[in-house]
């Protein structure tokens, strides 16, 4: 039996992501399953569904962190998909991306690049 704020963590996953976070999810099954229902119950559940912010704002801040970082490859790229799936253009990730440069650094920039452009080729 799941939670509540599981089953509200779900739905926004799916709304946010959509198959991206369910395959995330999925990945984890054989792993680590209570930490796929954390990843759904904090970050989704608690977090993204607060309404101070719209989904769009949480993706560009999402994208931006996670292109600062510079080792989350993998995040950044279902962050990305999901930005466009919540109304970002490919031109405002990419202008968030290079933003970071001045943040992170030319090289954190260039990875997100790279990383922006793999997922555009796979959104054609």
């Amino acid at each position: 039996m799941k939670s509540d704020r599981f089953k509200k963590g779900w739905e926004k996953l799916k709304e946010v992501d959509g198959s991206a976070g369910e395959k995330v999810i999925e990945s984890l099954k054989d792993i680590a399953p209570e930490f796929a229902d954390l990843l759904i119950e904090f970050p989704f559940g608690d977090i993204y569904t607060r309404e101070k912010l719209d989904l769009k704002s949480r993706e560009i801040a999402t994208i931006a962190a996670l292109t600062v970082m510079g080792n989350a490859s993998a995040q950044l790229k279902v962050h990305i998909h999901a930005g466009l799936n919540v109304g970002c253009t490919k031109e405002e990730i990419v202008e968030v991306i290079m933003q970071m440069a001045v943040y992170g650094g030319f090289p954190c920039a260039l990875n997100g690049l790279f990383a922006a452009k793999e997922v555009f080729s796979n959104e054609n």
